[in-house]
């Protein structure tokens, strides 16, 4: 069974999406921790600054499919609310109180990506591999991915991505917009949580200055909390129609 781990050293948070054996897939419980350890992190007024990250050097391969049940019926409760705790653990980073920053090794997929991009910067590795990769499996994007990639890369990326398939690497995703910085592998974690130390001098002033960064430049046309809402009904026919994982 997967985990998330909370550690905080010098007002920087670091959150760990820790199951390697599936390259750091999230399952529901997962994603309630994730919810829980970011309500901790809010709770501490010493924090300024939270880094996410991944295990064993991968970042996240997206939803655990060991837990996917094909063709099932998608509103059923239990399965319901399962997805929606996968879904609630990337949109409750996004809403952590402090400025956070994804470091970004190995592999970003699917629900990795979106929890890759509810941080407000990328720190890549050079040959790290970003892909949506929904419609390659059969499923409608889910998470709100569409708003959450085109507020970073663009509408043109965001469709090259989304729709089309299109895997990038750490170097590509800086040229589109859709990362800070592109750095050797080794370098990821490191050069994160050197850029996190800068607000996490000031814990108070960060927090201030991340709620006013996301007022006044969220995503533009529908919200995020609309867009996870707007497709998920798509997405749960895209899942109940598949047959096999």
């Amino acid at each position: 069974m997967g985990r998330i781990v909370l550690e905080k050293a010098d007002g920087v948070a670091t959150l760990t999406v820790d199951s390697p054996e599936v390259r750091n897939g999230l399952t529901p419980d997962m994603g309630r921790e994730l919810v829980a350890a970011c309500e901790e992190v809010d709770a501490d007024p010493a924090v300024g600054a939270a880094v996410v990250r991944g295990a064993g050097g991968t970042f996240c391969s997206g939803a655990d499919r060991r837990r996917w049940r094909p063709g099932a019926d998608q509103a059923e409760d239990a399965t319901y609310r399962d997805t929606g705790a996968v879904y609630q653990a990337f949109v409750r980073v996004g809403k952590l109180a402090v400025p956070t920053i994804a470091a970004v090794r190995g592999a970003a997929v699917g629900a990795g990506m979106n929890l890759m991009l509810a941080t407000d910067l990328r720190v890549v590795a050079e040959d790290a591999r970003l892909l949506a990769g929904f419609l390659r499996i059969g499923l409608h994007p889910g998470g709100g991915f569409f708003t959450l990639a085109g507020r970073t890369a663009g509408r043109e990326a965001t469709a090259a991505m989304g729709l089309f398939g299109q895997e990038i690497d750490g170097r590509r995703a800086v040229e589109i917009g859709l990362a800070w910085t592109a750095v050797p592998d080794d370098e990821v974690e490191d050069t994160a949580h050197r850029l996190a130390a800068g607000p996490a001098q000031d814990p108070a002033l960060a927090r201030e200055a991340v709620r006013s960064f996301r007022t006044e430049l969220g995503p533009p046309a529908i919200g995020w909390d609309a867009a996870v809402e707007f497709e998920r009904a798509t997405q749960m026919w895209s899942q109940r129609r598949r047959t096999s994982s």
